[in-house]
């Protein structure tokens, strides 16, 4: 198949990329990667994998299939257009807005199939697959890749536990302005190393307030890696607020405290008051009611840590094609079309 992982925002790198480690194994297959050059100017893989920033390019190539992430993908580019996801944050509202762009959804366990599958009868005009979500692949692979640099760390200050602050970059849901406080406490008074890894779409001087409170603190690490990823796997408590990276961690069977969060559902520890982030610590690191709740999670978002996730997004990508063809285009209404252009541009056709 000749295959476009759609690349919109920096974070969708990271869920892509199994795609291309799979589709490489399998071999066969034509790869090339569309990064939108606004939003990455500076493409990390730019030296190991075959992409462009011309959408024209990407048309040229006239794809089988478009792996994307993002909410959004031209509709006049061929092929069969298909939503993976960039997280399992269900309660933000437009996780679950159908807007038209796809032809198929491939979705990441039982709770958003079937909840997609409801929307698929309303709309008739898409098809639902339940796969796993592709970054589950790379955490299978890397579940222990990171143990000796987590042990040198905790060696290096001393310490015995790693929390990882990952708070969201939305500013009506973001804990950031509101929670120092309740981090420098809980640096201070607990055995733990606190790494703060902020969203690439954060406020720039919520990023730098922050950089420089690590610099004070010999018990805080700011990182700017874009694999948030690796210190998922690498912490033992996560601290976040109303964020998808609250489930991934989940999911990896650790336990999560958040500050506020407007999820209706909460299956980890919510506090209300930032000076209440030490005794949280302590509480969810033995709380067994807390760990059946993550098993909940685990058995419903997300099932699938087995290494097949994207063996089986390009199995169902071979077998839509084998029922349908290859789309030349996706049909859309005025605003709809509209909108893709503007964020897109035009191309010349064939």
């Amino acid at each position: 198949m000749k295959i476009v992982l759609f690349c919109e925002q920096k974070y969708a790198i990271n869920i892509l990329q199994p795609l291309e480690v799979e589709a490489n194994k399998e071999g066969g297959h034509s790869v090339i990667w569309y990064v939108q050059p606004k939003n990455i100017p500076d493409f990390p893989l730019k030296d190991e994998v075959k992409w462009t920033n011309s959408i024209q390019e990407i048309y040229d190539f006239s794809p089988d299939v478009l792996f994307v992430p993002c909410n959004i993908v031209p509709y006049y580019l061929p092929g069969v257009k298909i939503q993976i996801f960039h997280g399992y944050a269900a309660e933000k509202k437009d996780h679950w807005v159908i807007r038209r762009y796809f032809d198929t959804y491939f979705t990441q366990g039982p709770f958003f199939t079937e909840g997609f599958k409801a929307l698929a009868k309303k709309y008739k005009d898409f098809e639902v697959v339940e796969t796993g979500w592709p970054r589950q692949d790379w955490i299978y692979e890397n579940l222990h890749t990171f143990d000796a640099e987590k042990n040198a760390l905790l060696r290096k200050h001393r310490k015995s536990k790693l929390a990882l602050y990952a708070p969201t970059f939305s500013p009506s849901l973001t804990s950031l302005p509101f929670i120092k406080e309740g981090l420098e406490k809980l640096a201070r008074e607990k055995d733990v190393l606190l790494i703060l890894k902020f969203h690439p779409l954060t406020r720039s001087e919520w990023m730098e307030a922050y950089r420089q409170l690590a610099e004070k603190h010999e018990n805080m690490l700011w990182v700017e890696d874009h694999n948030i990823t690796k210190y998922q796997i690498m912490a033992d408590v996560m601290i976040s607020d109303t964020s998808s990276t609250v489930y991934e961690f989940l999911l990896l069977d650790k336990p999560v405290i958040t500050y506020k969060t407007i999820a209706k559902d909460i299956y980890w520890l919510d506090i209300q008051h930032p000076e209440d982030l030490p005794d949280a610590f302590d509480l969810v690191l033995q709380d067994a009611a807390l760990a059946s709740k993550r098993k909940w999670i685990i058995d419903n978002y997300d099932p699938y840590l087995d290494g097949k996730v994207c063996h089986r997004m390009l199995d169902a990508a071979r077998d839509y094609i084998s029922r349908h063809g290859v789309p030349k285009k996706r049909k859309l209404n005025l605003w709809r079309k509209y909108t893709s252009i503007k964020k897109f541009g035009k191309v010349k056709r064939r």
